[in-house]
């Protein structure tokens, strides 16, 4: 009789699965994966879980263009199904099936089974079977580090099957992320994306302590950043009511006097958002988690994660809150500015390839949101600022998986993967393809013309210019020159400094090897061609409330 009742009064939502297939897949491959973990031997899981990855994001990638032009909300107004979260929808899942063959790399380098260590007669521990293993992830990830059962782990030659699924879902995640409608869903995505991140980052198969260091670190900060997200999100409901994204700017509208709270409201919901983005002054978790996690989950990290957190904090602004645009502007200005300087900054100090591409982020972060600090349009409608920031997401977010899929190939006499800046001396006159390679992704990060760094930066500083900015483009320029140097200083170490003597080796897996030339082709071509993505990023920056 209860159960009817509550029928008659609240009446189930009806659910759009069309409107929401790409989730949908994702998460059920998922879900298929913990089945394969639970029930299949453990031979046969990797294979499976590879296949199942790769079809699922496929699928999803095709639902994702069938739903071209789609302008509605799904789950009771829930979820906002429109051009902007289809594109960046779209570009993480291309993000994502970049991701996954790096997360799947297996096998033993041939060229590292060859090479003595230092000390007589101590061969490497490849031929004796399993250090120069080219496996990211440790082969028992609840063992205590250095302990008898991670060795006779490593020896029977396990497999961390489990990170396919956990990635899988955390891509989930970030596909709702940036389709949140209201704070409620939002901060679901928020949990569900980050979570399985949080594993990740501790499964690192060397430096195992600094890996498992750099989840706690993550884990425990991204925890307060729920929380302030949490206490902004109590605030807001507080002022308009509702948590939906459409309700909070009506009350907003209709309110003529003091917004204080819609202020405070969205300055603690703004902490859990930069957070993700890895802005000032939330950005202290980036060098040791990137540096300390897996370089393939740091690569899907640095790329997915900002995508659907930039995009996040773009619908909040331009949907929830565009009638106090006047008193967030200068917060978000003041915010880009010092993200950029302490990134560029920063980055010019570190001699650890991967905690200086991790400051990189930092900086591009900045650059990222000089474009929002240019909004001064409406909430709905086309959008210049969303136009650039779409553009230079999907620009950046290839580029820094190549990057980091780099960082994997190059490794020390023991397989271990060699991230000390003076170990990649002379790497351009040993190695000249992989270190070109690397020098193309810098210089795109730089912004250096003929990549797709410099479309992107050009995208975001014309609409700041345009939007009243023109301030923080000076300051953009000035930081984008200070980063044009530590990257150009690694590319002079790669080719016109003479290698070390125990130089490292530079491996070639197949996967790995792929995904390094698709995302270096992706890079120059963006940066010689960029018109059509141009052209559809300016149809995609179309909001629906």
């Amino acid at each position: 009789m209860t159960g009817q009742l509550l029928a008659a009064v609240v009446p189930a939502p009806s659910i759009q699965y069309r409107d929401l297939s790409p989730m949908l897949i994702v998460f059920g491959v998922a879900v298929a994966g913990v089945l394969v973990e639970a029930f299949l031997p453990r031979a046969w899981r990797y294979s499976l879980h590879l296949l199942l990855g790769l079809a699922g994001l496929a699928v999803a990638f095709g639902a994702v263009i069938g739903l071209a032009g789609t302008r509605t909300t799904a789950m009771a107004g829930a979820v906002a199904i429109d051009d902007v979260t289809l594109f960046l929808q779209g570009t993480i899942l291309v993000v994502a099936a970049l991701s996954l063959p790096l997360i799947a790399e297996r096998g033993i380098a041939p060229r590292l089974a060859r090479v003595r260590r230092d000390g007589p007669g101590a061969w490497s521990r490849a031929a004796a079977g399993g250090a120069a293993v080219i496996d990211p992830f440790t082969a028992q990830a609840a063992a205590v580090p250095g302990s008898t059962d991670e060795v006779a782990a490593e020896r029977a030659g396990f497999a961390t099957t489990e990170v396919f699924p956990l990635a899988l879902f955390a891509v989930a995640g970030l596909l709702l992320f940036p389709a949140a409608n209201d704070l409620l869903t939002m901060f679901v995505a928020l949990e569900v994306l980050s979570l399985p991140l949080y594993l990740l980052c501790g499964l690192a198969r060397r430096q195992r302590l600094q890996s498992q260091e750099a989840a706690l670190k993550y884990f425990l900060l991204g925890a307060f950043s729920s929380a302030f997200f949490l206490y902004g999100m109590a605030l807001l409901y507080g002022y308009a009511g509702t948590v939906r994204f459409d309700g909070i700017a009506d009350a907003v509208a209709r309110d003529s006097n003091s917004k204080t709270l819609a202020v405070l409201g969205l300055a603690m919901l703004a902490v859990g958002l930069l957070f993700k983005i890895g802005a000032v002054p939330f950005q202290a978790w980036v060098p040791d988690v990137y540096q300390g996690a897996p370089t393939p989950i740091t690569g899907f990290m640095a790329a997915a994660t900002k995508i659907a957190a930039v995009g996040a904090l773009l619908r909040v602004l331009q949907i929830a809150v565009p009638g106090i645009r006047d008193d967030w502007r200068p917060i978000v200005a003041a915010v880009a500015i010092a993200t950029m300087a302490v990134g560029a900054v920063m980055a010019v100090t570190q001699t650890d390839v991967k905690r200086m591409l991790a400051y990189s982020s930092v900086a591009h972060a900045g650059f990222i949101l000089t474009a929002l600090a240019g909004i001064s349009t409406g909430g709905t409608g086309y959008s210049r600022p969303a136009s650039a920031v779409l553009f230079y997401l999907a620009a950046y977010g290839i580029s820094t998986v190549g990057a980091f899929a780099v960082v994997t190939l190059v490794r020390d006499r023991a397989g271990a993967e060699a991230t000390a800046l003076q170990a990649w001396a002379g790497l351009g006159r040993r190695s000249p393809w992989p270190a070109t390679i690397f020098a193309l992704f810098l210089l795109s990060f730089a912004g250096i013309p003929l990549t797709s760094g410099f479309v992107g930066k050009f995208a975001v500083f014309s609409a700041a210019s345009a939007g009243g900015a023109s301030a923080l483009v000076i300051v953009g320029v000035i930081c984008s020159a200070i980063a044009a140097f530590f990257y150009i200083r690694v590319i002079v170490l790669m080719f016109f400094t003479d290698a070390p003597a125990d130089a490292p080796v530079v491996v070639t897996p197949p996967i790995s090897t792929a995904v390094v030339v698709v995302t270096a082709a992706a890079t120059l071509l963006l940066g010689i061609t960029p018109q059509p993505l141009l052209d559809l990023a300016d149809k995609a920056a179309v909001f629906v409330r």
